[in-house]
């Protein structure tokens, strides 16, 4: 848990929900805040299995998991290839279409030019090829007359991307099932406070859609779970313009380490279909394997 990412604070609450269902479905449990001393601890505890509840990079591009694999122990979630693939949002997209799956355009750019001028026609968004959590992104409205002034902050690539409109869809996959829909309603852009702080969104679960279109959530993220190779837990999230029926939902990315914090959403539809948070966290857990 913790870590060195941007998304720090979300895995250190991730971290604490899991370390105490874990401790409630009877499991002896060790907290470790990973720095860069992480190898030589893991060695030290000696683990049977490692719950990694680190978010954004490091912790969920592979390279934990690389280094988990060099030290042979057992893990939840995605292997290294997959937990590369979905942080690379341009190459997961790469796959996604390959695999027949709906997204739009975008494009990588430098930072120094995506301030100068518009890359592509408004609107669109700009955001970290390599981030999650709503981390850095830019909303750039069809009315703007400049381009939008990045931080210093952002990477010097980032991703420009077509901005699809509609209604915020999310979908849990758990092992080789997709679990249900919620419909997220914010009062403005889906940020990260949005997604972390308690009020910041309202969840409609199970989302109140057509049928074709809450079945499509469903298929499309069991189709994107399987083509980036993930396993354990995924989400992935979607925009659907109501304007064009099973035209308007498109795929925007697959997280393949949800969040777990008390406004996470996978585990709201974990309980949903009557998977309680203790015993989401043991089937994680007992799920957990390494390429030995």
């Amino acid at each position: 848990m913790g870590g060195l990412s941007a998304e720090r604070e979300v895995s250190l609450s991730t971290g604490r929900e899991c370390a105490a269902a874990l401790r409630e479905a009877g499991y002896e449990v060790v907290e470790l805040d990973a720095g860069a001393d992480l190898a030589a601890r893991l060695v030290e505890i000696a683990p049977d299995v490692v719950f990694n509840a680190l978010h954004g990079r490091w912790g969920e591009d592979g390279c934990v998991q690389g280094l988990l694999e060099w030290l042979r122990l057992p893990y939840t979630h995605s292997g290294v290839l997959a937990s590369a693939l979905a942080m690379d949002k341009s190459r997961s997209k790469d796959t996604f279409r390959a695999a027949g799956l709906p997204v739009v355009e975008s494009v990588i750019a430098a930072a120094a030019e995506v301030r100068q001028r518009h890359v592509m026609a408004p609107p669109y968004v700009v955001k970290p090829n390599n981030e999650g959590s709503s981390v850095g992104v830019y909303l750039v409205q069809e009315a703007a007359n400049a381009p939008p002034q990045l931080s210093d902050e952002m990477p010097e690539q980032v991703m420009v991307e077509t901005y699809a409109p509609g209604r915020e869809l999310t979908t849990t996959v758990m092992g080789d099932r997709a679990l249900t829909v919620t419909d997220i309603l914010t009062t403005g852009w889906y940020d990260y406070d949005a997604k972390y702080k308690p009020g910041g969104s309202r969840h409609v679960l199970p989302a109140e859609l057509p049928q074709e279109i809450f079945d499509a959530c469903l298929d499309y993220a069991l189709r994107a779970h399987r083509a980036l190779g993930c396993r354990g837990l995924s989400r992935t999230d979607f925009r659907w313009d109501e304007s064009r029926g099973r035209d308007g939902l498109i795929l925007l990315e697959t997280n393949t380490q949800p969040g777990m914090t008390p406004t996470s959403l996978s585990p709201e539809q974990a309980a949903h279909v009557g998977i309680s948070f203790p015993e989401l966290c043991r089937w994680m857990v007992e799920d957990a394997s390494c390429n030995r």
